[in-house]
């Protein structure tokens, strides 16, 4: 398996996958996937990665930015989406640890995630990625109108913003 930059031509394989993880209804509030160029301008340009295999996307991940404001601008939303038919075999590890690598690269110092608390999956791999818990967030947004907290995980960098 290898991890690669996402191009736009990935956009049906990372949509599937990412409707695959919409219909669990414990890894995002997003009830539809988002057209491209919506999903696009609401991810940063750099640390769009995909896991394939014999040309077979496994999984994907990417940043998103947490403000506008220039003061969080080494600050990035994680997102790390697993097909079904791929998920358990350390795809989703591969992927964050290449998302990790490539975050610091661009300047990066804190990468974040917020994981539903159904979501064991997640929260196992954000702690044996070295994500710390910060808290939890009681009844943030409602998805389907049922409100759902959110566990917040940080992983601060050593590398980047330590000066």
């Amino acid at each position: 398996m290898v991890v690669r930059n996402m191009k736009p031509t990935d956009w049906e394989e990372v949509s599937r996958i990412y409707s695959e993880g919409i219909a669990t209804g414990m890894a995002t509030f997003e009830t539809t996937v988002p057209s491209y160029e919506k999903w696009d301008k609401a991810h940063t340009e750099h640390c769009r990665l995909v896991a394939e295999q014999n040309g077979e996307i496994m999984g994907w991940a990417a940043l998103s930015p947490v403000s506008s404001r220039c003061v969080y601008g080494g600050v990035g939303e994680v997102s790390v989406y697993v097909s079904s038919k791929s998920r358990g075999k350390g795809v989703g590890k591969l992927l964050m640890e290449h998302l990790i690598t490539e975050s610091e690269k661009a300047g990066y110092w804190t990468i974040q995630s917020g994981i539903f608390p159904e979501n064991t999956a997640s929260i196992k791999l954000h702690e044996k990625m070295g994500f710390r818990y910060i808290g939890k967030r009681e009844r943030i947004g409602k998805i389907h109108g049922i409100w759902k907290d959110n566990l917040l995980f940080e992983k601060r960098s050593d590398k980047v913003g330590v000066d």
